[in-house]
C-alpha cells in the first residue's frame, strides 16, 4: 500500500499482495469502493505520525505486507504498526509527536457520546461529518449527517467540524467507516492545533469489554480495538493522542441516564435518519428504546409490531447485539410481555438483581484511562454511578462463559 497527502486529500495504491475485500479489526468483511477521499478542514502541517495513522484508519483493512508514506514517520509508529499488524512501514525519520495536554471528545451526539461529555464538561467537542463524493454515488441518502451537524452546533461546546467523503471508500457492506477509528481521523489531523493529548470515545461496556455488536459474545480483556494495549491503542499512543473510553465501564443504560440527566439532553440523537426527531422505525431507534424504556420503568413506546420486519431479529434465538441490554430491558419494562420482544423472554431468566451489574461502573475500566485525565472519572463514577461490587465484577468477567 502507498499512500499520498495533498491538501486534505488521502489517494492510495494497493500493492499486488494487497486485497480489494479485507477485513476490519473486529473481523467484520469490507469491500473497497474507490482509492481516494477529501478530509476538509484540517492543517497541511500536522505531525506526519498522524497523517499516517489517520491514513491507517482508512487503509488498514485491504493492506496486507507493507504500507508506504509519502512522509517519514517516527521509529514509534512504524514499531506499532509492525507490532499490531504485521506491516512494515515507511519511511522511517521522524521524531516521535509528544502528547498535548488537551482531552477532546469525538462526539456524535449519541447517549453514548453525550455521556462521555458529562464526565468531561470541559472538553472540546470533535464531529465527524459525511460529504459526498465527487465520483461515488450515495447509496445511503437517508443518513441525515446535517441534522447530526446542527445539534452539535447547539451543544454550546467549543467544536470542530470534519467533514469527510472517506465512508464512501467502502463498496460493501454499504458507506461507512473502513475501520471504527476512521471516526478519528480528522480529530487526528486537528491535534497538533488543538494541543490533543487524548481523544475520548463514548464506547460503553458491550464494546469495550463484552464483545458485543457484530463480534465476540464474551468478556473480551484484549479487546483489539479498545483496549490500551491492544493493536489500535498502542497505535494512537504512538502518536501521542491515547484513546480514552470515559464510559467504558458501564452499560447503555447509565449512559442513557446521564445523557438524558444532562445539560446537553435536547441534543441527544442515535438515529441516523430523523429530522425533527428520531424517526422511531429504524433498527437503532428501537435498540435505543428498549433501553430508555427500561431506564424510565415506562412500557415499550414504539410504532413496531412483531410482523414488522426489523422484528424479525427478536423472533430468533441469541445471541443479539446489545444481549446484556436486552437482559435488562426485559426485566424492567412493564407489559414487554405483550411486544415484539416476547419471544426473547423464552431465552432469558433476567430480573432486576440478575442485571443490577449494568447498574455500576467496572472498576478496571477507569483504571485504563491515561492518567491525565483518569482522576476526574474515577471521581464521577464514583460519585454518580457507583462501583461494582466484586460479585459483580465477576458477573462481568464471566460473560458468555
Amino acid at each position: 500500500m502507498r499512500v499520498t497527502w495533498a491538501a486534505g486529500t488521502l489517494t492510495f495504491r494497493l500493492d499486488p499482495e494487497d486485497e480489494i475485500t479485507g477485513k476490519a479489526a473486529d473481523g467484520y468483511p469490507v469491500k473497497l469502493a474507490t482509492n481516494s477521499c477529501t478530509i476538509t478542514n484540517v492543517p497541511d502541517d500536522a505531525h506526519p505520525d498522524l497523517f499516517a495513522v489517520a491514513a491507517w484508519t482508512v487503509v488498514a483493512p485491504w493492506t496486507r505486507r507493507r504500507i508506504v508514506f509519502d512522509r517519514a514517520v517516527s521509529a514509534e509508529l512504524a514499531r506499532a504498526l509492525h507490532d499490531g499488524w504485521g506491516v512494515e512501514a515507511g519511511p522511517v525519520g521522524a521524531d516521535p509527536r509528544p502528547a498535548g495536554g488537551t482531552l477532546a471528545i469525538s462526539y456524535s451526539g449519541g447517549a453514548d457520546s453525550v455521556a462521555a461529555a458529562v464526565v468531561y464538561p470541559d472538553a472540546p467537542f470533535v464531529h465527524f461529518r459525511r460529504a459526498p463524493h465527487p465520483r461515488v454515488p450515495n447509496r445511503w441518502p437517508h443518513y441525515r449527517s446535517d441534522v447530526l451537524a446542527r445539534l452539535a452546533r447547539q451543544t454550546g461546546r467549543p467544536l470542530t467540524e470534519v467533514r469527510s467523503d472517506l465512508e464512501y471508500t467502502l463498496a460493501e457492506p454499504r458507506p461507512g467507516y473502513p475501520e471504527h477509528h476512521a471516526v478519528a481521523a480528522g480529530a487526528l489531523l486537528n491535534a497538533d492545533r488543538l494541543g490533543l493529548g487524548g481523544l475520548a470515545f463514548g464506547y460503553e461496556i458491550g464494546s469495550r469489554w463484552l464483545g458485543g455488536g457484530r463480534y465476540l459474545h464474551r468478556f473480551t480483556p484484549d479487546n483489539p480495538m479498545w483496549a490500551p494495549h491492544g493493536m489500535w491503542g498502542r497505535l494512537f499512543a504512538a502518536a501521542g493522542v491515547h484513546i480514552v473510553l470515559p464510559v467504558g465501564g458501564v452499560s447503555e443504560a447509565v449512559t442513557m441516564r446521564l445523557a438524558l440527566g444532562s445539560e446537553l439532553a435536547a441534543q441527544v440523537r442515535w438515529c441516523l435518519q430523523g429530522t425533527g426527531g428520531p424517526c422511531r422505525t429504524c433498527a437503532k431507534c428501537l435498540y435505543k428504546e428498549l433501553i430508555q424504556a427500561a431506564v424510565e420503568r415506562r412500557p415499550l413506546d414504539t410504532p413496531l409490531t412483531a410482523d414488522h420486519p426489523r422484528a424479525r431479529k427478536w423472533l430468533r434465538p441469541p445471541p443479539y447485539g446489545g444481549q446484556e441490554m436486552v437482559e435488562y430491558g426485559l426485566a424492567r419494562i412493564p407489559g414487554i410481555e405483550d411486544t415484539l420482544f416476547a419471544d426473547c423472554l423464552e431465552y432469558f431468566e433476567a430480573s432486576e438483581e440478575s442485571t443490577s451489574w449494568l447498574d455500576h461502573c467496572y472498576p478496571p475500566a477507569l483504571a485504563e484511562i491515561p492518567e491525565p485525565w483518569r482522576a476526574q472519572a474515577v471521581s464521577f463514577m464514583t460519585a454518580q454511578v457507583g462501583l461494582m461490587t466484586e460479585k459483580e465484577i465477576h458477573r462481568v468477567e464471566t460473560w458468555g462463559s
